[in-house]
């Protein structure tokens, strides 16, 4: 296995099961320009939320080592449930920055004025001991109300994100919290950042909508100033994409949700 970990010329390895890590890739292409991408849909074996423990962190493990063995010198787990089911372990067996993503509670308390948010995640973020530790932290502060969507990823894999059924889906999602008060909402889960504007629509403008793909991207710099990783302004980025999944069906994904056409590799 070839690493990078002390290469600033490396590449940000990025993975989730499918495309909702691509919104956390776009945003670090946004705010890090200079650095050159890799990214893994492991579509193949999706959905996590239907896997245990134990096979989603096997997952992470084949396609960390996959990311290092092309040249990655940081890796971003751009998925809630792989975050919250595995990361632990994962960082205890590779030595190079590792970044999670986790739903945005603790800045969705702080924009709430009624102390009521709600959160709209996959059932299996939300039913893993690292989501409960996160919510029970802010849990004097505010209420929390959680709202499981397992409609909502295979619409967005779909690139359903208009469609009637999307908007009646998120409807029967985001009422109830909204019923109980919620005036602060967090994305958790890194797909529902494809339909964030359809959200805002549904809730209007009094409700506040927490994303992360942007604090993620400035938590990787701080990272990588922090072990000297970080690639000079003046390299030429380049952009890789693998999946374990139908190539056709990823680069039909690819051409509608990145600014440039992209090949897609199998891995």
């Amino acid at each position: 296995m070839r690493t990078n970990i002390n290469c600033a010329n490396g590449a940000i390895g990025v993975f989730d099961s499918g495309i909702g890590g691509l919104s956390v890739a776009l945003a670090i292409r946004q705010y890090l320009p200079a650095e050159s991408l890799i990214y893994v849909a492991d579509t193949g074996h999706a959905p996590y939320g239907e896997k245990s423990d134990e096979y989603i962190y096997q997952r992470m493990h084949y396609i960390t080592r996959h990311l290092l063995d092309v040249g990655a010198k940081a890796i971003v787990v751009a998925c809630n449930t792989a975050t919250t089911a595995a990361i632990v372990r994962l960082r205890a067996d590779f030595p190079l920055p590792i970044i999670g993503v986790e739903p945005g509670i603790k800045p969705a308390v702080l924009a709430s004025r009624s102390r009521v948010v709600g959160v709209l995640a996959t059932p299996r973020t939300l039913l893993t001991p690292a989501f409960a530790t996160l919510a029970e932290r802010f849990a004097a502060q505010a209420t929390v109300l959680l709202q499981p969507c397992p409609e909502l990823v295979p619409l967005i894999e779909n690139l359903a994100f208009t469609s009637d059924k999307m908007t009646l889906q998120l409807k029967r999602y985001i009422q109830p919290l909204l019923d109980q008060g919620a005036d602060a909402l967090v994305l958790g889960c890194t797909h529902y950042n494809f339909v964030a504007e359809l959200i805002a629509e549904i809730v209007g403008p009094k409700v506040t909508l927490i994303r992360t793909e942007i604090a993620v991207a400035k938590q990787l710099e701080q990272r990588l100033l922090q072990t000297q990783l970080l690639a000079a302004a003046s390299s030429v980025a380049a952009d890789t994409f693998y999946t374990s999944g139908d190539l056709a069906v990823f680069h039909r994904q690819l051409q509608q949700l990145w600014p440039s056409e992209q090949q897609v590799l199998p891995v």
